[in-house]
């Protein structure tokens, strides 16, 4: 039998399958790395440490899943989006990756803008207007802030493309991956001149772009030695994470729809042509079919909010020694609508449905008679809410969509996909295997590459849903009301957080 390996290179941790032309899981593996902050809205990461993780996790699960290295008929990468490795003429990476959470490029970006005459002109010119989170604002930080690394950088990878590289010494760029450059023409899947002149940005420093289920090249003796796969394996150009797992989810035909609940969260569309909202920070990039686009609005923190709950609030002792005491079980304790509480979920800026890098958090309405419950289904709620707001700012392609399909470490809870039915008023999904929706659908990718599957498309027939969530109506009005005061503290909590950003004391 033949199999598949995927990896899927996340914020926080590296995940693994091993599938079968069917879908089918045979084997799967976690792996950890850290995220650095060293400065305010810097965040880093090493990609050492991804590699690491690789090696690790690909011989973890030939291990457990009991197969022979020669059995492995392709392996795919899927990495996060907007991350950037400039790589060296050694072909090693001249600096630390930055981490698409960082938004170190604000002034590059505004000075983009202004140079162009606005954000509505660039957003007429470009599709959309960069922020400092962009790649086009981090390559331009780097040639700002540290020009010797600029001047040594051969090619600005993205995280599948480093990876890539190290399997096989090729520097390449994928379409999906190159749509988040935001310097890729939709109709040629080339680098844009014009769009590099208006953002000032230097094609010669880009990767070549090649279409995702295209084999890259052969792994190398060196890599497979280092991971314990056969020398000569192909490996597949791969694609990006959010793309990934639209394929994971089997949204591969035009109106699909999916929702990923991880460290962030996002809706992606896929559609048959692009659709974007500069407004609301909505862009299209190439689908993983590159004749097909994803529209995807992205939040930033999601699961990362659930984490510093648990982490910093604590779910509590249990009520009763014999009950199962889980975030889910401390949800439950409370009615929807939290008793008045509300959450807003932007702990580290937001992206979508309202670009805004110094937005924070807030808990809204907090009072004495609210405990640990009551957090916590606002928590969830929170997220759902910006979820609902992100499907209404795609106007017509989120009107149509009346299913979402669930992936991410967030889909395995019933109590948050039930939030998230009732909130947006779809049926939710969850798919086979959600945290591993991602892995999945770059593994199948590969088996598209090398031709055991016939096309994309293909895949969805092989991606199976676990269960249905629908919306309950006696909570519509509710949600609906939430929904407006929602959108009202926007502003107030906008111009709060950038008063709190002047004000913060140097560490």
């Amino acid at each position: 039998m033949a199999y598949f390996l995927g990896h899927d290179l996340g914020t926080s941790g590296l995940k693994s399958v091993l599938v079968d032309e069917h879908g089918v899981v045979h084997a799967s593996a976690a792996a950890k790395y850290p995220l650095s902050h060293p400065r305010p809205h810097w965040a880093e990461q090493d990609p050492e440490d991804w590699w690491r993780a690789v090696c690790d996790n690909t011989r973890e699960v030939l291990s457990t899943g009991g197969v022979a290295p020669e059995d492995v008929a392709a392996l795919t990468f899927a990495g996060q989006m907007l991350a950037l490795v400039p790589i060296g003429e050694d072909l090693k990476p001249s600096r630390l990756a930055i981490s698409w959470l960082d938004s170190r490029g604000e002034e590059q970006a505004r000075r983009m803008v202004r140079r162009l005459g606005g954000e509505r002109v660039v957003a007429t010119l470009a599709g959309a207007s960069p922020t400092g989170k962009d790649l086009v604002a981090k390559m331009a930080w780097i040639a700002d802030e540290e020009p010797a690394v600029f001047a040594r950088t051969r090619a600005f990878c993205d995280a599948t493309g480093y990876l890539v590289l190290r399997a096989t010494g090729e520097v390449l760029c994928d379409p999906t991956a190159a749509g988040g450059f935001g310097l890729v023409d939709p109709a040629t899947l080339r680098w844009s001149r014009l769009l590099a002149t208006i953002t000032g940005a230097s094609i010669s420093k880009l990767p070549r772009v090649v279409k995702s289920a295209t084999i890259a090249g052969p792994l190398t003796e060196r890599a497979a030695a280092e991971c314990g796969l056969r020398a000569g394996t192909p490996v597949a150009v791969g694609l990006a994470d959010i793309p990934a797992a639209a394929v994971g989810s089997g949204a591969t035909e035009p109106g699909d729809a999916h929702v990923y609940l991880g460290t962030s969260s996002w809706i992606g569309v896929t559609l048959s042509k692009a659709f974007a909202s500069h407004r609301h920070g909505i862009a299209s990039v190439p689908a993983g079919d590159s004749s097909m686009f994803l529209a995807i609005g992205e939040s930033e923190t999601a699961g990362a909010c659930v984490a510093w709950f648990e982490r910093e609030i604590g779910i509590g002792a249990a009520p009763s020694a014999d009950e199962a005491w889980t975030l889910d079980a401390l949800v439950a304790r409370a009615q929807p609508g939290a008793k008045g509480l509300l959450f807003f979920p932007w702990m580290f800026g937001e992206r979508t449905p309202v670009p805004d890098t110094l937005l924070r958090g807030a808990f809204v309405g907090l009072s004495l008679e609210h405990d640990r419950s009551h957090l916590a289904r606002a928590l969830f709620e929170g997220v759902a809410l910006n979820l609902r707001w992100i499907l209404e700012a795609f106007g017509a392609p989120g009107r149509e969509c009346r299913t979402l399909r669930a992936v991410g470490g967030g889909a395995t809870s019933d109590e948050w996909l039930q939030t998230l039915a009732d909130v947006t008023g779809r049926n939710v999904d969850r798919m086979d295997n959600p945290r591993l929706a991602g892995a999945i659908g770059c593994a199948l990718t590969g088996a598209v590459a090398v031709g055991t599957l016939p096309n994309m498309r293909a895949i969805k027939q092989v991606i199976g849903v676990s269960r249905r969530f629908s919306p309950r109506p006696e909570y519509a009005a509710l949600h609906a009301a939430q929904l407006e005061s929602f959108r009202e503290l926007y502003s107030a909590l906008s111009r709060a957080g950038r008063r709190a950003a002047a004000f913060q004391l140097p560490k």
